[in-house]
């Protein structure tokens, strides 16, 4: 669910408890827990699919992927006749993707998945377009997260490569809801239960840390039916995020808005930056 739906259209609901603490590492994990949902929520996401088939079928060679998921970006490029090969750390999101090549016969050896910490994973492959889509970047928390991570795509970028990615754009009224209370969305059906069930977020932003913490509850007819799971982004300012990539070792950076061919305004809702690896900068990812 996009919280910004919630914050124009839901309805604040006070008076219900708040969610218990659980780590920032947590909602890097807890979302992505259930793929069956994740599918479901995001089935109507379409312009970034289109955009990421285009850029790569206007490529050489396969793909590199960072977070990969269950695989709604990497498939359809698959289809497009480009191989794709994929991270990502969610070993429940990767099952489903591979249930979905299996029952895609057509596709084997179009697309291939490695499991671990896009900090870390490292291929002895480099490539002409690496990609991050939907937010991937926004769960690198800390400036060790981005150097980390940065070295890596660095580090499987051809000379003339290029690494692509989007992010939400920061904006204050999300930022300032009310951490005490419960926003309303509605009722959502929900894949894994087979059911109907209702829909409410509370939002809480630390500014020292940058990081914005969505808890997501779901209400079924039992408790057996209820459950609540976090999802944690770094919030990168525009001005942020183009000197982060300039200091790590990135350059010709491109930007464009939501998809399209528009420049960035303040309307922007989802940032696309385009860039290439210094090749003047020494990689040396961290271990």
């Amino acid at each position: 669910m996009a919280r910004r739906d919630a914050r124009r259209h839901g309805v604040a609901l006070s008076r219900l408890p708040r969610a218990p603490k659980r780590a920032v590492s947590d909602g890097a994990r807890e979302h992505y827990a259930h793929p069956l949902y994740y599918d479901h929520a995001y089935r109507g996401r379409q312009a970034d699919v289109d955009y990421y088939v285009a850029l790569a079928k206007r490529q050489r060679g396969a793909v590199l992927e960072y977070g990969v998921g269950t695989g709604r970006i990497a498939l359809p490029i698959a289809e497009s006749g480009v191989d794709v090969v994929g991270i990502d750390h969610s070993a429940a999101m990767l099952r489903a993707l591979r249930g979905k090549l299996r029952s895609r016969p057509q596709l084997r050896g179009k697309v291939e998945v490695h499991r671990g910490d896009m900090r870390r994973v490292g291929l002895d492959r480099r490539f002409g377009l690496v990609i991050a889509p939907f937010n991937t970047v926004l769960h690198l928390y800390t400036n060790d997260d981005v150097e980390r991570f940065f070295a890596r795509v660095r580090q499987h970028l051809l000379p003339s490569g290029r690494f692509v990615f989007d992010f939400s754009v920061p904006r204050a009224r999300d930022l300032a809801a009310d951490p005490e209370r419960w926003y309303r969305a509605g009722r959502v059906r929900h894949p894994e239960l087979g059911t109907s069930v209702r829909y409410s977020e509370r939002f809480h932003y630390a500014p020292l840390t940058q990081i914005l913490s969505t808890w997501m509850r779901f209400e079924g007819e039992s408790e057996a039916q209820s459950h609540e799971i976090l999802l944690t982004h770094r919030q990168f300012f525009p001005r942020e995020m183009e000197q982060v990539l300039r200091s790590n070792g990135f350059c010709d950076l491109r930007w464009s808005s939501d998809f399209g061919s528009a420049k960035p305004s303040a309307a922007t809702d989802v940032l696309v930056v385009s860039c290439r690896g210094d090749r003047d900068e020494e990689v040396s990812p961290k271990r």
